[in-house]
């Protein structure tokens, strides 16, 4: 589905929104409560992620295929290496049987673990047979994919004797980290991150125990886009929302008072408001612990007609697409100045915005709705609109309670 999204003719913005569950906190709750049966969850995710683990944690199938669901890739590699006289095989789309999945397999055969490659080395699909794993220490890559270090902290406290993680290199993503931690400490399970070195000790049953899950702090960044982009006065009320969150995006709240935006707490929900006109100097910034915004703040700068150089985005390269060659390139058809690297972007002043360009999604649904607050300068055309469903199902029905009409293309 191709869609136009036509110029905000109100720009003067009062609505109230709300947003489910996050994906990261949704997908890690999910395996522990297939590992422990005395969870509850609420506020879950309702992502087409989320619908994926769901559904491979509730199938006796052998095949399970996950679709675009990187998270669930990742996470789910690790619950079947310890799923004792299960054998399954994971896949997922075309996509996603072209992100690598070597690090994690590698330390998890390190531990034990039996997994092999149905096709390409180092990609899925896999073909996993479940053991018992008794082995309580490997090293990882600290500067990969933070999922990878999730994945083998979630098993940890089912393997009889706990698990040691050594990180070598740089660690990056360490807000996810912690975000797996903290939901482990929640339900009572005792670990400890001293340096590089993460220690999770086991843990047979937990007591019966309910976690709220707090809304997405990736899905908000949009809004924060909106509120920037739109009228001196306007204000957004997005629930459900904490001021002490585990998820490391919560950083909107400061990287968006460069564009005029201040941020209200509230009980369990915020208030962005326009207060002031955007800073023209430059934004520079290191997104090494938050890179799933980078999109959003970049096409904000470039509606903003100011500069930004952004690095720490090296994780990009194997999301959904190449984000970063995926940004230049569309970004490029609007009229920006943009180069990039492996890891880094530079955006230029830009004077004008080219009209009723089409959008190219990649199967990405960060790239639709990054580039959806656009809409509050220029009619803009979003390609396959529908990718959106990975994350946020109800996307376009919000922008339309804004006050900015879609037309089916």
């Amino acid at each position: 589905m191709d869609i136009l999204l036509n110029v905000l003719e109100e720009k003067k913005i009062d609505q109230k929104i709300t947003i489910s569950g996050s994906k990261s906190e949704s997908n890690r709750l999910l395996i522990l409560q297939n590992l422990f049966p005395e969870l509850s969850i609420e506020n879950l995710s309702d992502s087409d992620d989320s619908v994926h683990m769901q559904h491979a944690l509730s199938t006796d199938d052998e095949l399970v295929n996950i679709g675009h669901a990187g998270t669930a890739m990742r996470f789910l590699t690790s619950y079947f290496s310890v799923a004792k006289g299960r054998e399954t095989v994971l896949t997922g789309s075309d996509r996603m049987q072209n992100r690598p999945i070597e690090i994690l397999v590698n330390a998890l055969r390190d531990l034990g673990a039996n997994i092999s490659y149905e096709a390409k080395e180092g990609y899925p699909p896999i073909r996993i047979k479940g053991t018992e794993i008794t082995t309580d220490k490997v090293q990882i890559n600290g500067n990969v994919s933070s999922q990878y270090i999730s994945s083998l902290l979630l098993i940890a406290c089912k393997l009889e004797n706990g698990l040691e993680i050594e990180l070598t290199g740089k660690i990056t993503s360490i807000p996810y980290i912690k975000m797996t931690l903290s939901l482990l400490s929640q339900i009572g399970i005792e670990s400890n991150f001293e340096g590089n070195i993460i220690k999770v000790y086991p843990k047979k049953s937990i007591e019966k125990q309910t976690i709220v899950v707090e809304s997405d702090w990736s899905s908000a960044s949009y809004f924060y886009s909106i509120v920037a982009l739109a009228e001196i006065g306007s204000e957004i009320q997005l629930s459900a929302y904490k001021k002490e969150s585990l998820q490391g995006d919560s950083c909107l709240a400061e990287i968006y008072k460069h564009f005029g935006v201040t941020t209200t707490f509230g009980d369990n929900f915020i208030t962005l408001k326009k207060e002031t006109e955007t800073q023209k100097e430059a934004l520079v910034i290191n997104l090494k612990n938050a890179p799933d915004i980078a999109q959003t703040i970049v096409v904000t700068c470039f509606a903003e007609s100011i500069s930004c150089s952004l690095s720490g985005l090296h994780t990009l390269k194997i999301k959904e697409t190449d984000r970063l060659v995926a940004l230049h390139d569309e970004l490029s058809k609007l009229g920006a100045n943009i180069a990039v690297t492996n890891e880094t972007l530079e955006l230029d002043i830009t004077s004008r915005i080219h009209k009723n360009i089409a959008i190219k999604t990649y199967n990405d649904h960060r790239m639709a709705m990054a580039f959806a607050p656009l809409a509050l300068r220029v009619p803009i055309q979003i390609n396959n609109a529908e990718v959106v469903t990975k994350s946020y199902q109800k996307f376009w029905e919000d922008m339309q309670q804004l006050g900015i009409k879609i037309d089916e293309l």
